[in-house]
């Protein structure tokens, strides 16, 4: 007898939720696979695998790494049934297919996906204050999330610096030439000072100057200036929203992944074309890509993260100042307008 309408409703329900309920569970698993990941960068766990090159026993891994065996046992069950170590039962080894290293370790040359699973604990650990905002509005201050400089400049490293002299200097005619003859540079939200230390090594006869509103991360691009033996790069603690604070006649300004973070983005924008030189001036900026409209970002492949992301710390640093709390997903549209603006 043919089913009646309603069964087949019934049927399609149930089938609608239990695919629901695998999207769920398999967002559970590869949320707590990402903490995981995270944990195997930070122990350099991917690359002592990576660099043992043979099938490898959890004490042997252990014993390379300098780390207690157990915990390692337990870390490496978990990349087991993830699918990313691979594992002989017979021997209880255990090894790293060549072109899961390519995404998994610091020496691949390909992007370290590993790295950047460290921004999940590191969010993770200010949820409460998050929480907090929902209820109450305000912010999250730069200071409550440990470690965040440290894991910006590994992510600034692989998205910025990477491609530094191949592909972001060259889009502008003639400027490597002008860096090598000697200019004046000033990099907005410079963080750890990684992209503009790399720059003053490679162009010597350029002068560089870093602002960052953090102290703790000017004291490391200091610090780091110092080891690169780079005479020609200093930092300062500023706040670029601040007129006053902005040398004038600067040849270059880069922002690279600074401008959305900003208390008062339109503020600085406008102090930034005070700054540039008025006859040959330049501002080189770097941002996220997406749109001003959610509905465009939908099948945006890093939507989630980068919504979460805005949330837990773009947007919340700026309202932690009272700031116009912009977020990461401003998008282009509105990143041309204010541009234009200004």
């Amino acid at each position: 007898m043919e089913k009646r309408a309603s069964e087949r409703e019934d049927e399609v329900s149930s089938s609608s939720d239990t695919e629901f309920q695998d999207y769920l569970t398999d967002t559970l698993n590869k949320g707590m696979l990402a903490i995981m990941l995270s944990i195997g960068h930070r122990t350099k766990l991917f690359d002592i695998i990576s660099s043992l090159n043979n099938p490898s026993t959890s004490e042997e891994i252990a014993l390379q790494a300098k780390l207690n065996e157990r915990y390692v046992r337990e870390w490496l069950g978990a990349m087991v049934v993830s699918r990313l170590v691979e594992y002989d039962p017979a021997y209880k080894t255990y090894w790293l297919d060549k072109e899961k290293m390519n995404s998994l370790t610091r020496a691949s040359g390909s992007y370290n996906f590993a790295a950047s699973m460290q921004w999940i604990p590191i969010l993770a650990q200010i949820e409460d204050d998050i929480i907090n905002c929902f209820q109450k509005g305000g912010g999250v201050h730069y200071d409550s999330f440990n470690r965040f400089h440290e894991v910006m400049a590994e992510e600034s490293a692989q998205t910025v610096v990477a491609g530094l002299f191949d592909f972001i200097i060259p889009l502008i005619p003639g400027l490597e030439e002008n860096l090598m003859g000697g200019i004046l540079v000033l990099d907005i939200g410079c963080g750890s000072g990684h992209a503009i230390n790399t720059m003053a090594t490679r162009f010597p006869n350029s002068k560089f100057i870093g602002y960052d509103i953090s102290e703790d991360a000017i004291n490391k691009a200091r610090s780091d200036g110092l080891q690169l033996g780079n005479k020609n790069v200093s930092f300062e603690v500023n706040d670029v929203s601040n007129p006053q604070a902005m040398k004038t006649n600067i040849d270059l300004v880069v922002a690279f992944d600074a401008i959305h973070d900003q208390r008062d983005p339109v503020g600085v924008l406008k102090n930034i074309a005070k700054a540039i030189n008025p006859n040959k001036g330049i501002f080189l900026m770097q941002d996220i890509l997406g749109s001003s409209s959610l509905e465009k970002n939908i099948n945006h492949p890093l939507g989630p993260f980068l919504y979460t992301i805005s949330c837990m710390h773009c947007m919340t640093v700026s309202l932690a100042q009272n700031g116009a709390g912009l977020g990461a997903m401003w998008g282009k549209e509105k990143a041309i307008e204010m541009l234009k603006n200004s």
